[in-house]
């Protein structure tokens, strides 16, 4: 592999290995509709720390175009995608528009060349060339994917499994769904994955069978496959997984597939497990799954999580889920959860609160996070009393209006004071005062009689589990 095609390959192994996670993001996305807090404190990320030391290393001396390349892959908060700005380091070398490195359309001799590299005896090689084959049309590339299928080295079968997942080829169904029966565990589970991707119905009693593969891998990847696709008819086998599989990772994602296909009939099943099972991730899943599948019955296990887990990241998920399910006989729940020794937990559990209703009373506790030592903590208190609108909160969030420094949670103290009923004419107008801009925007448009904030401040909780 030569040229331009090299340099594309080499940069995206870079990009790929080293700066994705630069940014802290999980190997798999989140749900677009649930936004990931911008807050500080929830940045953190549970994957592995990137090795700086060894990322600026090997990236000195780079070709300018790898660098490039590379560069592109990182992400962060806020709108764009950082390629749009005006001057970088690299601007005065190689451009950096979109456009430069299009490879939705690349020539058929780089395209044959990817295919050559499939059977590389080069890890790399093979890597780079399946991702690049993956931003192909599957009308150009999916024939010639299918016949490696077959092959006798069960090295390009696997790849080739990949690839046709990559580019959703229809026309590989039929060829993956024999490949589910491969010897080799890699081919199998890359099938698998494959025809989650693509999401023919013709797979699921095929990727069903493999529920009892003995490779962990496969049944993974099996169970992950299924849970892509709309279709309620392996529910069943899906519950006999999450409550008997050997393997926590295996569990974890049949409770993550019971909640993607909003099964009710898992209720029961998913109760078991927040409540019993050895694993925090498996549990984890399993209250997601309850606030996922929004039903009532779920109520019950969710707030018996609540009290006793032991797993911050439980308790917090299980809160989340309550505020899905709105159960306004979770308040008390809820509100001695604004306890709770985790800041993330205190904090979703002031969202959850003001999810459930309006007009109605604010907790104690929800009143005590208004002096809450963590920023966002405060902030989500503030959003619930807006939410609820109630009045006799009013004294509480006046108090914290005048020790409060945090301009983010000043502004979400103005909107509760407004939306309870406290946006006085004498009360806007000694905000006017404020150093700050947005308070006193907010206060004119209070004066104006404009007391609606929304969608702002909007502190969703952090997103969802994801397998």
């Amino acid at each position: 592999m030569t040229g331009a095609i090299m340099q594309r390959a080499i940069g995206y192994a870079i990009a790929t290995i080293a700066f994705s996670s630069l940014s802290g993001a999980p190997a798999v996305a989140y749900d677009a509709g649930q936004t990931r807090n911008r807050n500080v404190d929830q940045r953190e990320s549970r994957g592995a720390p990137i090795d700086v030391a060894a990322l600026l290393t090997a990236a000195r001396g780079a070709p300018p175009m790898i660098c490039a390349l590379a560069s592109r892959s990182v992400r962060g908060y806020g709108w764009g995608d950082w390629n749009d700005a005006p001057s970088t380091p690299l601007s005065s070398v190689v451009s950096m528009t979109r456009d430069d490195y299009d490879t939705r359309q690349l020539p058929a001799a780089d395209v044959q060349r990817l295919l050559a590299g499939l059977a590389s005896d080069d890890a790399c090689v093979r890597e780079m060339s399946v991702r690049l084959i993956g931003t192909q049309r599957a009308e150009d590339v999916g024939s010639e994917l299918v016949t490696r299928l077959a092959a006798a080295d069960p090295g390009l079968r696997s790849v080739a499994a990949l690839g046709l997942g990559l580019v959703d080829a229809h026309n590989g169904v039929d060829p993956l769904i024999r490949a589910l029966r491969d010897p080799v565990v890699d081919v199998r589970a890359n099938s698998a994955w494959a025809l989650g991707r693509i999401e023919n119905g013709r797979a699921l009693s095929p990727l069903e069978n493999l529920f009892s593969d003995d490779a962990e891998k496969v049944r993974e990847a099996a169970v992950v496959a299924v849970g892509h696709m709309e279709s309620t008819s392996t529910v069943q086998a899906l519950i006999r997984v999450v409550r008997q599989d050997s393997s926590p990772r295996v569990r974890r994602v049949a409770a993550w597939a019971l909640g993607q296909l909003e099964a009710r009939d898992a209720i029961d099943a998913l109760s078991g497990v927040l409540a019993h099972d050895a694993d925090a991730g498996v549990r984890e899943m399993a209250a997601w799954a309850l606030g996922s599948i929004e039903d009532r019955r779920g109520a019950a296990p969710l707030a018996a999580a609540i009290k006793s887990d032991a797993e911050d990241r439980v308790r917090e998920t299980a809160v989340w889920s309550i505020g899905q399910l709105e159960d306004r006989g979770s308040m008390d729940v809820l509100g001695a959860a604004t306890g709770d020794r985790s800041p993330r937990v205190r904090g979703t559990a002031a969202w959850a609160i003001g999810q459930l209703d309006e007009n109605a009373k604010a907790p104690a506790g929800l009143l005590r996070l208004l002096s809450d030592d963590n920023d966002d903590v405060r902030l989500k208190a503030a959003w619930a009393l807006g939410q609820l609108e109630d009045a006799g909160a009013l004294p509480a969030i006046r108090s914290a209006m005048s020790a409060e420094k945090n301009d983010r949670v000043r502004k979400a103290l103005i909107r509760a004071l407004m939306k309870s009923g406290g946006g006085t004419e004498a009360a806007l107008t000694q905000l006017l005062n404020s150093s700050d801009p947005q308070v006193r925007e907010a206060a004119v448009r209070g004066l104006a009689g404009r007391n609606s904030f929304d969608p702002w401040p909007w502190p969703w909780p952090r997103p969802r589990p994801f397998p």
